[in-house]
């Protein structure tokens, strides 16, 4: 249902309240505007860490700026999984039965926990690499139901090519990631598909949770590291950096916070975007607009980050030119 159509229904029913109780100005006496119901907006967050804390910060910024400030039009609910699933299965059922107006899932398992139950509102989600792979929509034109959102999907292969620009010798590339995260290993067989052509390898280990991180990265011999967009293993990616500084492994991220926290370089799209392009899709739903038919939003730029510093401590060191070529220098 779309707000517009729950916004007319709950207005007639108020029409019907009010008469039946005998609310009517008496004649000869301007009415009284009816107070405008501030639309009831649940944000959950998978895990904290400055990818998806953007996302939300983005989301924020662009309803505020859209004229959705909190406390004034709509009344934000703000919940934070922090990487539990029994948490994160509590806050859907949490907003599921507090009947939000629209609800915003960051991440992929954010996504899916609220999707199985919350069929009757809208749904919105952010930093999602693949909703077509996670069973969030039909298509990414078409989404067919009540959820629609912005994806984060990246472009593996140029994060590829970063490696071998910082460190041409470079054959084997190791990947940590989350078996449990479909966005993880849909990005897995990306790299898997491109390496060949690029003359790579890819080894991997799989985790299930931060804590497991350091261990898994210790299991590869590699020459450097790729980090996707991986909840799991970023929140735990000092662990992995600490690792490769070790090894004298180059580290390339998919996200600028872990650019800023130690790895070498990322190529990977704006989260701060990303919530900003939900919030401009939260604003069409309120004005009517049907998430069935809102194509998912696409990122169709990348933002280059590096960390010569960082790069430094793996034995490398960041070339001239993509220093020149990065929009920020950590």
């Amino acid at each position: 249902m779309s707000l517009r159509k729950f916004a007319v229904a709950l207005g007639a029913s108020a029409v019907l309240f009010l008469s039946a109780c005998g609310g009517a100005a008496t004649p000869g006496e301007p009415e009284a505007p009816a107070a405008e119901k501030a639309l009831e907006i649940g944000v959950v967050n998978y895990v904290s860490h400055p990818a998806l804390d953007a996302v939300q910060k983005g989301f924020i910024d662009g309803l505020a700026e859209a004229g959705y400030k909190d406390g004034e039009k709509i009344t934000l609910d703000l919940q934070n999984a922090q990487a539990d699933q029994a948490t994160l299965t509590a806050i859907a059922n949490q907003f599921a039965q507090g009947k939000k107006d629209l609800v915003l899932a960051i991440a992929t398992p954010s996504g899916q926990a609220v999707a199985q139950v919350i069929t009757d509102k809208p749904i919105l989600f952010a930093a999602v690499t693949d909703p077509v792979a996670a069973d969030l929509v039909a298509d990414w034109d078409a989404p067919g139901g009540n959820i629609t959102g912005a994806s984060d999907l990246n472009p593996v292969e140029d994060q590829l090519k970063l490696i071998q620009e910082i460190d041409p010798s470079v054959k084997t590339v190791g990947i940590v990631y989350s078996s449990g995260e479909i966005n993880a290993e849909v990005q897995v067989e990306a790299a898997e598909k491109a390496a060949p052509g690029l003359g790579l390898r890819i080894e991997k280990a799989a985790v299930s949770n931060s804590s497991e991180v350091q261990q898994a990265a210790q299991s590869l011999d590699v020459d450097a590291y790729y980090v996707p967009t991986d909840n799991n293993v970023v929140s735990g990616i000092e662990a992995l950096i600490q690792v490769a500084e070790q090894k004298q492994a180059v580290v390339v991220a998919s996200d600028e916070g872990s650019v800023e926290r130690g790895a070498a370089a990322s190529q990977t799209v704006n989260y701060d975007q990303q919530g900003r392009d939900a919030a401009a899709m939260a604003v069409q739903i309120f004005e009517g607009a049907d998430p069935a038919t809102m194509p998912v939003k696409l990122q169709d730029t990348f933002d280059l980050t590096v960390n010569p510093e960082g790069a430094k401590r793996m034995g490398a060191s960041i070339p001239d030119d993509m220093a020149a070529r990065a929009v920020k220098t950590f």
